[in-house]
Order: structure tokens, then sequence, then C-alpha cells
């Protein structure tokens, strides 16, 4: 009896638990136990399955984005200028017949703005703007996330026209295909919403996603999204707009060159260069500087492209206890070899840095930057990459022999092969295995090819670079003691090396006679002049 009696009591808190629930959740009154809309930010005990509205009222004006904001992508946001236009002047599209786009899909790698071009709809458009983000649909409970699509579209009928906006539509979009049963009810009911049996007039979806690829068919079918936007990285043109924007209401010293800095920053993304200066004004705060420098942005780069430095880890060869001299000897010819390959092998990326100081989770690092903006790669550039990755490795093999070379080389290899793989798999470059695009073959005999062609295209670079850095072996020392005094080279300090003209003073250290007597003597030795043919 007492069982039965404690069951009971269970009951009846749950029962009363649910009721309160629905008595809370229930007050939209439209049938679905959903709030009333309320608008943003917050609204005083709205339920959570309510959807989301912007209201510039309650949005501080800091906040609030326009299309003036948005920086870089001047194609997809004049597409969205098109949508504005056509809500707030219909009829100025539609005296031909033309009729209002249903959906908008914004496409492109992370970084590049989508929400931020979002934001600038909201901010610009004059009809209601409701939005939610992809996950928001999606809870342990079955049926939940069918729920609140219905409902953020019941009250974006009830403002027609409007606006919707789905936040990494990937987290609810994604093919049918891969999704357990259960989890399909959320999509179907989206693919319902946007074109099903019932018009659904007067309300355009825009959406965002940086996968594209994993978007189920029947969402981005014309009809549901009749438009697709991409977002790229910017080009040189595009990050010069940015990095004005942000540097525009900042105290800058006059050696600061925006434009010199958007060359060498190809490849970032406007969230990158966003960081990047930011990076550079919190520098120049820590330091108690009253301008931002160009000796600040290009730190702030290098902390971008490299990692931060770790000068604990590092420190000087006498003072340091974790990093042997010896350890730093080793390291500074490894990447004299990645810098002297790059240097002399046609197609390589110019050097930016090379430093032997630890920076993320590497113990030194050569960083390459492109010249100018690439959109595709030649197979010289590719052999080249996969050259320069076997420069470390060669290099302490010539040095040190082939018993004493380290794991440090692991990345590389890495590279390399991905390198090589996707020449030989998807661009067709290799004649063994011929001009086709390989993916996920089956056959043991096409994977043999494979893997042989890869072998045979790492085997050749190594080769390669033995070849040259055997050449160069006198050039090699020179780099390597110059790295171990000043720990950080530049593009120009390191041609300056090379020429033999590279005069600039050591860095001030205690002295170590150990540490000095494991330079070497052909390191500690003058060398002769020697010009590179870059």
């Amino acid at each position: 009896m007492v069982t039965y009696g404690v069951f009971f009591s269970v009951l009846v808190l749950l029962g009363s638990a649910v009721l309160r629930r629905a008595a809370a959740t229930g007050a939209g009154g439209n049938g679905l136990g959903i709030a009333a809309t309320p608008s943003l930010p917050g609204s005083n005990g709205a339920s959570n399955y309510a959807p989301k509205e912007y209201n510039k009222d309650s949005v501080p004006e800091k906040s609030q984005k326009t299309f003036a904001d948005v920086k870089g992508c001047a194609e997809a946001k004049a597409e969205l200028e098109e949508i504005v236009a056509f809500l707030k002047d219909p009829s100025k599209f539609t005296r031909l017949g033309g009729k209002l786009p249903k959906g908008v899909l914004l496409t492109g790698p992370p970084g590049t703005g989508k929400t931020l071009l979002a934001k600038a709809v909201a901010g610009e458009a004059g009809v209601p703007f409701f939005f939610r983000a992809g996950s928001e649909f999606e809870e342990m409970f079955v049926g939940v996330g069918s729920r609140r699509v219905r409902a953020l579209f019941a009250a974006a009928k009830k403002k027609a026209p409007c606006i919707v906006f789905i936040d990494e539509i990937d987290a609810v979009g994604a093919s049918r295909k891969l999704w357990e049963n259960h989890t399909r009810k959320t999509l179907n009911q989206l693919l319902v919403e946007m074109d099903g049996f019932e018009a659904n007039e007067g309300i355009i979806v825009m959406a965002a996603t940086n996968m594209q690829e994993s978007l189920d068919a029947a969402l981005t079918r014309p009809g549901r999204f009749d438009r697709h936007v991409a977002v790229p990285l910017p080009d040189v043109r595009g990050r010069l707009e940015i990095l004005d924007y942000y540097l525009q209401d900042k105290p800058l010293s006059e050696d600061v060159d925006s434009a010199s800095l958007a060359r060498r920053t190809a490849g970032f993304s406007g969230a990158e260069l966003a960081n990047l200066v930011n990076e550079a004004a919190l520098a120049a705060g820590k330091g108690g500087h009253a301008r931002i420098t160009s000796s600040m942005l290009d730190e702030a780069q290098d902390k971008i492209l490299m990692g931060s430095e770790r000068r604990q880890a590092a420190g000087y060869i006498a003072s340091h206890p974790s990093q042997t001299a010896e350890s730093l000897r080793r390291t500074a010819y490894h990447e004299s070899g990645h810098a002297l390959v790059a240097i002399h092998t046609a197609g390589a990326h110019p050097i930016h840095k090379a430093t032997i100081v630890p920076r993320g989770h590497a113990l030194g690092m050569v960083s390459q930057t492109p010249e100018k903006d690439e959109y595709s790669r030649t197979r010289q550039q590719m052999s080249a990459h996969i050259d320069v990755c076997m420069g470390g490795r060669v290099a302490e093999e010539i040095i040190f022999g082939a018993d004493q070379v380290t794991s440090g080389a692991r990345s590389d290899f890495q590279q390399a092969t991905r390198e090589a793989r996707h020449m030989v798999t998807e661009c067709g470059m290799s004649d063994e295995i011929g001009p086709v695009f390989v993916e996920n073959t089956e056959s043991p005999d096409m994977r043999r090819r494979i893997d042989g062609e890869v072998s045979r295209i790492l085997r050749e670079a190594y080769n390669r670079v033995t070849a040259l850095l055997t050449e160069k072996e006198e050039l090699l020392h020179r780099l390597a003691k110059v790295l171990l005094e000043h720990e950080t080279l530049t593009q120009a300090d390191i041609h300056e090396v090379i020429a033999g003209t590279f005069k600039r003073e050591p860095l001030l250290r205690p002295v170590d006679p150990e540490a000095e007597a494991l330079l070497g003597e052909q390191a500690a030795q003058p060398l002769a002049e020697h010009s590179s043919k870059n």
C-alpha cells in the first residue's frame, strides 16, 4: 500500500507540473501552446517556443546594423538590397509579372559576414523581421521542433509581408538520408511551411550556412530557396574596405598602411580582419601606447597566422631550463630548410616570416603568404608546396644524419601527403591514374595504384629537396646561425642573409659556452658571399 501511495503522489506532482507549464505557455491563444510573439531583446516571461522578432526600438543603437556596415561583399549586398527594395516598393518589380522571391540562402566560409548581412537587412527593411537559430528548433522531446516551425510561420503570416531568418540552417536542414526518422519531422514541417499545399504569400525566408553541401535537396530547390547568394572570402579590394572600416575610429600612427596590410592578408575572412585590428588595439592598450602602430598590426597578423609566442618556452639559450640549446639548433636548421626551399623553388608562396620562437603548438615556423588572391592553383604551385614541406626533415638529415632526425616533421608530412593525394585523386594530375576524380573507391587495385602514385610524388619531392639543400648547405648554416641569434626573421631579413648583406647586431643574451659550442664549427665560421636567384 505504501508503494502505491508513493506512486500516485509522484503522478500528482508530475500532473501539477504539466498543468502549470501549460498555463504558462498557453497564453498565446493560437492553439499550439505558444506564447505571443515577443519583441527583442527579451520579453518578460515569454516562452522560448515563441518566435523572436527584431525590434529597432529595443535594440541598442550601436548594435543596429545597416548596409553601410557591410564591407567586402558587394555582390551579396547588392542581392539583398534588391530584396529590401522589393519589400518597400513591390510594384516596381511586379509590373511585368514578377513574383516576390520565397527564399534567399546565404552560403560561404565561416566569418565572411552572412549573419551580418541578415542584421543589415533587419536594420534596413521596413517590414517585420523574425529570426531563429537552426539549433533552437531541436530538443530531446519529439515534436518540439515541428511546433516551433509552425509557431514561427504562424506569427509571420499575421504580419506579412515580412522576413524570417534562420541562422545555421544546416542544424535543421541537413539531408534526411542522414537522420533518424523522428528527427526528420522538423525539416518536413519547414518544407511544408515554405512551399506546401497551402500558399504562403508575403514571407521571405532567409537562411545562412557554411555547409551547403549537407542540405537536403528538397530544401534548396527553387520555390523554397529561389536565390543562392554566395558570400566568399573578400578579395584585396574587399579586405581594404573592411580594414578601413574597423580602423576608422581608432588612433593610428603615420606608418600604418592599410593598403599594404590588405595585400598581405590574402585568405583572411572579415571576422579575422576584425580580430586582427582588435588584437592590435589591445596590444597598444596593454603597452600604454597612444596610437596603433604598423608593428602592432604586423604582430597581430603573426598571432593569427602562427599563434601566440610562447616566450616562457623559448627564452634565451643560457637561461631556459626546458628547451636546450641543441633543441633550438635543430629547430633553427629545420626552419632554415623550409625557408631556403621556399625561396629557391618556382611556384612557392613568398615567405612572410621565419621564427624559432615557439608559437601555438609549434617549436618554430615559417609562414608564407601569397602575393595576390588565388582562385585556383597550378600543378607547379602544388608541387612547390610539397617541396617546402619536405625542407625541414631534409635539413635535419643533412646536418645531423639520418639516425638523428626528429618527429618535428610530422605535420609537414601530413600536409605533403594530403596535397599529393589531392593532386592524384581530385585534380587528375597523375599519368598513372589519369584525368579522373576518385572518391571512396572500393577497388583494392585502384587504392594500391593511388597509394603508389602518392608515394612516388612524395619521394621525388624529397629527392629534389635533398639535392637543393645539399647544394645550398653553406646558406643553410648561415641562415640557421642568424636565426639562432635573432629568433625571428622577416622576408627582407632572410634575403639579406642569403645575399650576405645582413648587418643587424645579434640580440643581447647571456653567453653560455656550452651553447655556443653547440652551434658547430661550420655555423661559427665566416661564410663566403652568396647571391640568391629567388
